[in-house]
């Protein structure tokens, strides 16, 4: 499997803090906590360092955004629970979350010029509509993850779990798109 360089650009994951949360009374007292009911039913909070943010739900559950590594995460995850927890209504337990990676966007370059038309005219599961985006959709099941591909040869991939998925993915696009009949 031949090696593609790939930026990773954001990560994002899902935990359970282990600790029962009331929404209205941490937007209240942390500033850096918005809480809007009508919008939206869990609350914002946004860090700076690390800069990521987190969806926060009552039963302490969170979904956290903006890292670029699972060690990033991590520590944010730890900085969230040292945080909220002397607010929490109730500490279900206090083991360390399970944190679950369940998206990975990253980019590369593929060094191939691309005729977008031509991909979505030869290739299956791709989307092109060049009025709404400049970028068709390739989408794959296995792994599952989809990539935004740009006539430049620069493309996204979005929807691995993993790193390797990200480059079994790149992988499997480069050879389909070498494939294209001139």
């Amino acid at each position: 499997m031949k090696k593609y360089d790939f930026v990773i650009t954001n990560m994002v994951a899902s935990a359970n803090l282990g600790l029962e949360l009331d929404l209205f009374d941490l937007a209240q007292k942390i500033k850096e906590v918005e809480y809007e009911p009508e919008q939206f039913p869990g609350a914002i909070l946004k860090f700076k360092d690390p800069k990521a943010s987190l969806l926060l739900f009552k039963n302490g559950k969170v979904v956290c955004v903006g890292c670029k590594n699972r060690g990033v995460i991590k520590k944010t995850i730890e900085k969230t629970i040292k945080m909220l927890t002397p607010y929490s209504t109730k500490i279900i337990r206090q083991k360390k979350p399970k944190i679950e990676i369940t998206n990975i966007v990253a980019s590369a370059e593929l060094n191939l010029n691309l005729d977008l038309y031509k991909v979505a005219y030869q290739l299956d599961n791709v989307e092109y509509e060049p009025e709404q985006f400049p970028g068709a959709i390739l989408k794959f099941t296995d792994p599952k993850a989809s990539l935004l591909l740009f006539k430049n040869g620069k493309i996204i991939c979005a929807g691995a779990k993993t790193e390797e998925e990200i480059q079994k993915t790149i992988n499997k696009a480069k050879k389909l798109l070498k494939t294209l009949k001139k």
